[in-house]
């Protein structure tokens, strides 16, 4: 792999066996292959959140947390369920964000598929302010609304998308967030003190 090849976790925001979300960062996986070493990582495994009065973080959340830790940036495909995100990807972010914090100031990309025309327009919307809650404190990448709606029929029989406008939308969008990711690294300046704030937010929690 390429030095200057970034490295990005792309999380499946469903459980659902041949979920479209998890055809479509497969797709972007393949095609972009060639510019970023894209890992797609599965949302299961985790229990019901409670939180847990001896602030215990279960090791699958953990483990998830050391390779986001790890990348350049992060890619979330999400459906959209009666206008919101799926329970099982709330239930991943509530892990990821109590007592560990691996999206803290991390160049986040939002994107997703759904059966229907309208797209996740509105999934979209619920997950950019859940990304951006204070525990979260993940860098969401603006103005990249990606909706791929009829998801049952964008993709042939190879998992490629076959709607030629939506790859060109793909690429340019993902070129962007690229360029995102290196922006962000120059804002190093504010992410010790944010994480360091986290951190103490842990401590007086009851």
């Amino acid at each position: 792999m390429s030095k200057e090849m970034k490295k990005f976790v792309a999380l499946v925001g469903t459980n659902t066996k041949d979920a479209t979300n998890r055809k479509l960062l497969q797709f972007m996986k393949q095609h972009f292959a060639g510019q970023a070493d894209i890992e797609l990582m599965e949302i299961t495994g985790l229990p019901m959140f409670d939180k847990p009065q001896d602030m215990h973080v279960p090791d699958r959340a953990q483990a998830m947390a050391k390779e986001i830790d790890a990348a350049d940036g992060v890619i979330i495909s999400t459906p959209e369920y009666d206008h919101a995100v799926p329970a099982i990807l709330m239930n991943a972010i509530e892990w990821l964000s109590f007592g560990i914090h691996p999206f803290a100031d991390k160049p986040v990309m939002i994107i997703g598929a759904s059966f229907g025309s309208l797209g996740t327009s509105r999934a979209q919307e619920h997950l950019r302010q859940m990304m951006d809650a204070p525990e979260v404190h993940a860098r969401i990448m603006p103005s990249s609304e990606y909706l791929v709606g009829q998801s049952l029929k964008i993709f042939d029989d190879e998992g490629k998308l076959n709607d030629t406008e939506k790859v060109a939308q793909l690429e340019a969008l993902f070129a962007d967030f690229q360029q995102f990711v290196n922006i962000s690294k120059e804002l190093w300046h504010s992410t010790q003190v944010d994480k360091e704030l986290l951190d103490n937010r842990n401590n007086i929690k009851a």
